[in-house]
């Protein structure tokens, strides 16, 4: 194996001309000079150098050798430069795979933040439910992933995962603004019994038969979507009800729905997940910051 400190020497001895003269282009001694090369001819299994009178030659090994030294040497001071601007955070990508109504809401906000300061960072934008988001990051396809839980559903992670919490978002009901409980600044989950209802992905769709259940009733689910804009179509034309989280009223697109809490309180968790190692890397690390400023704005959303 090459050592770049030799590799380094030898360049500045052939553009020098001699060890003299390199030795005060590197700031060594001389006997420092001819050490490297020799350390350098060992490895490479020849002399590079022979003396003809008073000056020096290259040999054929060393000929070959000086075709590769600059090539060698330009690659690692592009990697040192690259390297100083993804730990300046001057550059960087970072994938984050994110659920639909996160990526609605907390993940511009928090875009827009770090493209203020840090331009030159990148992030690439996924989109998936938990827990197949989070078995994403287990097989490196991103680097964060936004994932949500509810109470009693203990999220099963692997021991390299770190779970980052973020914040609580409350459930709400959509309904149609002329509906007679959108009167109420809250309602009952109970009181809704007799409603035809849209439910949405799996995890939000299991985590709302279970709370029915508790109340003492199965709810009549007309339609199963997973996509937000279309529950919200839905219940616009009056085609039922639907139990959303708090996010989603962020982006409340018809003016014909009313959304109201849930009384009592119903919520989620909403964490971000990385693989420990990753913590160390500075743009996922100023990524996540990002997140957890903006999700602390929301807080009791």
């Amino acid at each position: 194996m090459f050592d770049t400190r030799h590799i380094r020497t030898f360049h500045a001895v052939v553009t020098a001309g001699s060890y003299s003269a390199a030795a005060r282009a590197l700031g060594y001694t001389q006997p420092a000079i001819t050490q490297q090369i020799k350390a350098l001819e060992r490895v490479v299994g020849s002399p590079l150098f022979v003396r003809a009178g008073s000056r020096m030659r290259l040999t054929e090994a060393g000929e070959a050798l000086t075709r590769h030294a600059e090539t060698i040497l330009d690659s690692l001071t592009a990697a040192q430069q690259q390297m100083s601007s993804l730990t300046r955070l001057r550059a960087g990508r970072v994938r984050v795979c994110a659920f639909p109504s996160a990526s609605a809401t907390l993940i511009p906000e928090a875009l827009a933040r770090l493209a203020a300061d840090h331009p030159g960072v990148r992030v690439e934008l996924l989109e998936g439910e938990p827990p197949e988001s989070i078995r994403r990051l287990v097989r490196g396809e991103c680097d964060i992933t936004l994932a949500f839980t509810y109470p009693g559903l203990h999220e099963q992670v692997p021991e390299e995962v770190v779970e980052l919490r973020l914040m609580e978002d409350q459930l709400t009901v959509l309904m149609p603004t002329g509906h007679p409980l959108a009167r109420r600044r809250a309602v009952k989950l109970a009181d809704l019994a007799e409603e035809r209802w849209i439910a949405g992905c799996l995890r939000c769709r299991t985590n709302f038969l279970h709370e029915c259940a508790e109340l003492g009733f199965a709810p009549d689910i007309a339609f199963t979507t997973d996509d937000n804009l279309v529950v919200q179509s839905l219940v616009a034309e009056g085609l039922g009800v639907a139990m959303m989280p708090g996010l989603v009223l962020s982006f409340l697109r018809h003016d014909k729905i009313t959304g109201r809490a849930l009384d009592p309180a119903s919520r989620r968790q909403v964490s971000a997940y990385v693989l420990r190692e990753h913590l160390r890397v500075p743009a996922t690390a100023l990524v996540l910051d990002e997140l957890k400023a903006v999700a602390a704005r929301r807080i009791g959303c």
